[in-house]
C-alpha cells in the first residue's frame, strides 16, 4: 500500500492551498482516508477524514468551516481543500488510510510521506 500526497507550499494568510493523496496498492472498499498534520514542537493532530463507502467526512473543530476533505471521482485520491489559513496551520500534513471496521482506537495503519503547508502573517 502507498499513500502520494502532493499539493503542499508557501501561502499568506487567508489563501488557498489543496492537498492531494492518492492511494496504490489497495482496494477502495470499506476504507477511511485522513489528514494528520504535526507542527514543530507539537504532536501529531487528526485534521479531517473521509469514508470512502458513504462519504462521512469528520474534522477536527479548529478547520471545521475552512478545510473540506473529499473524493476524485473515479481515482483512488481524496481532496483536502483548505481555505482561509491561518498561520497556525502551519505544519506538515500527513495522509493516511485505515479499514472502516476497525476496531477502536481505530488507528490509521498506512501512511504517505508529509508534504508542507506554511502560511506567513
Amino acid at each position: 500500500v502507498q499513500l502520494q500526497a502532493s499539493g503542499g507550499g508557501e501561502v499568506q494568510a487567508g489563501g488557498s492551498l489543496r492537498l492531494s493523496c492518492t492511494a496504490s496498492g489497495m482496494r477502495m472498499l470499506s476504507v477511511v482516508m485522513g489528514w494528520f498534520r504535526q507542527a514543530p514542537g507539537k504532536e501529531r493532530e487528526f485534521v479531517a477524514s473521509f469514508d470512502w463507502d458513504f462519504g462521512e467526512t469528520e474534522y477536527t473543530e479548529s478547520v471545521k468551516d475552512r478545510f473540506t476533505i473529499s473524493r476524485v471521482s473515479g481515482e483512488n485520491t481524496v481532496i483536502l481543500q483548505m481555505n482561509i489559513l491561518k498561520p497556525e496551520d502551519t505544519a506538515v500534513y500527513y495522509c493516511a488510510a485505515r479499514g472502516r471496521y476497525k476496531p477502536p482506537p481505530r488507528t490509521f495503519d498506512y501512511w504517505g510521506q508529509g508534504t508542507q503547508v506554511t502560511v506567513s502573517s
